[in-house]
């Protein structure tokens, strides 16, 4: 199923990217200052992120675009300044599973399919 980029769309697309790099910085924040239940608050922020992202856009398109703004600030956060030190510094494990996790939500919501798709069949009928 493509659909046509008309303005509306690309208008959609330029939003989720900005709200993916706004959700992944909250999720930075929320990481560090609650650990245990930070961490799913920014995964649960994520999936929802992302499963509005593709019941908006329709396609795995707006999951991508909305997962490229969170790598982006995710990256960007997480990168030595020339000081010598982090603008947001995580470590241990609630930055490598904020990362996965995060990933993993991407990838389930990208490759989900609506009920307007349809059902997927290995036989189908001729005729």
């Amino acid at each position: 199923m493509t659909t046509a980029l008309t303005p509306g769309r690309i208008a959609a697309l330029l939003g989720l990217l900005v709200l993916g790099a706004l959700t992944g910085a909250a999720g930075w924040l929320v990481l560090d200052l609650w650990f245990p239940a930070g961490l799913l608050l920014a995964l649960l922020a994520l999936l929802g992120l992302f499963l509005g992202a593709r019941i908006i856009i329709g396609t795995g398109l707006g999951v991508g675009v909305a997962a490229a703004g969170w790598f982006l600030s995710y990256v960007l956060l997480g990168v030595p300044r020339p000081e010598g030190d982090f603008l947001l510094g995580s470590s241990g494990i609630g930055m490598w599973t904020y990362l996965l996790g995060g990933s993993a939500a991407a990838v389930i919501c990208a490759t989900m399919r609506g009920p307007v798709e349809g059902s997927v069949s290995a036989s189908r009928p001729r005729g």
